[in-house]
């Protein structure tokens, strides 16, 4: 069976979540509709061997780096549309087939489904600051911040190669305007958000970092505006311990992130990618 799509999936130390992610992505596909790529990207650990099965080929580099990973990944890919997929994050068949169907559309070059998050394991702070940061992201939400997007043979001769940037899906974002890109709102991803605030601030230095370097090459994302915040509270959808919760952590945000200008690098989010409680160990 020829493939319909390709996914491709870069992994640097996965094992813990990379066999989970697979099962669940194989097991309502035909054999063969999917043609999956995993990238083993400098792994100090066996993710390599937790990702091979039937219907997957994986391929591994010593270099570390999700970006690498991606082009690595893209050039051994068989099908259009692709799919890139973040190994902790959860993509069910059905959902593959709905974004390969978004992708045919004409006009559209570029989609990705709509988050779910998996709030399992977080502290109470992080969901409050979570609850507010996804309220205040979600109307301009597109291709970013949801651990997949999907190009098809159009969408991707603009958006690859990928440079090396920590934030592979802004720049990919960055590529399209309007139409282009869609959110199809029947297709889910399950994201693992970080569990503590600690980690939260390790992935928020990070996102600014990958920010900065988009930037650089011409790439200027919308900032968030607190007005927005107060329109939340305003509308009863966060409440005012919410709030409170949500401002300190940004103050500790932006001033980890003015002590470590400069310090960009790609790496694994540790906080959110641990192994799934409900999985067999």
């Amino acid at each position: 069976m020829k493939p319909v799509v390709s996914v491709v999936i870069p992994a640097h130390n996965e094992e813990a979540v990379v066999p989970a992610g697979l099962d669940l992505l194989l097991a309502g596909a035909a054999p063969g509709e999917f043609d999956v790529v995993v990238v083993a990207n400098g792994c100090s650990d066996g993710t390599a061997r937790a990702a091979a099965r039937p219907g997957v080929r994986v391929l591994e580099t010593p270099a570390a780096g999700k970006a690498g990973a991606l082009r690595l990944g893209d050039a051994a890919c068989r099908a259009f549309p692709r799919v890139y997929l973040d190994a902790d994050v959860r993509l069910d068949a059905e959902s593959v087939r709905l974004l390969v169907e978004a992708a045919g559309r004409p006009g559209v070059l570029a989609c990705a489904p709509v988050p779910v998050w998996d709030l399992r394991g977080t502290g109470p702070v992080v969901r409050r600051v979570h609850r507010v940061h996804d309220r205040l992201v979600a109307p301009s939400r597109a291709l970013a911040g949801v651990g997949v997007y999907v190009l098809n043979e159009r969408g991707h001769e603009r958006a690859f190669p990928v440079p090396d940037v920590i934030s592979d899906d802004g720049w990919v974002d960055g590529c399209f305007t309007g139409s282009e890109r869609v959110v199809v709102t029947e297709a889910r991803s399950v994201v693992r958000p970080p569990r503590t605030v600690r980690a939260h601030l390790r992935r928020r230095v990070r996102v600014r970092q990958g920010n900065r370097q988009l930037a650089a090459l011409g790439r200027q994302g919308s900032p968030l505006r607190l007005g927005a915040l107060g329109r939340l509270l305003a509308a009863r959808e966060v409440g005012p311990l919410d709030a409170a919760c949500y401002l300190a952590v940004l103050a500790m945000d932006r001033l980890l992130t003015r002590l470590r200008r400069g310090q960009a690098g790609w790496g694994t989010d540790a906080g959110s990618r641990h192994r799934d409680p409900t999985a067999a160990s």
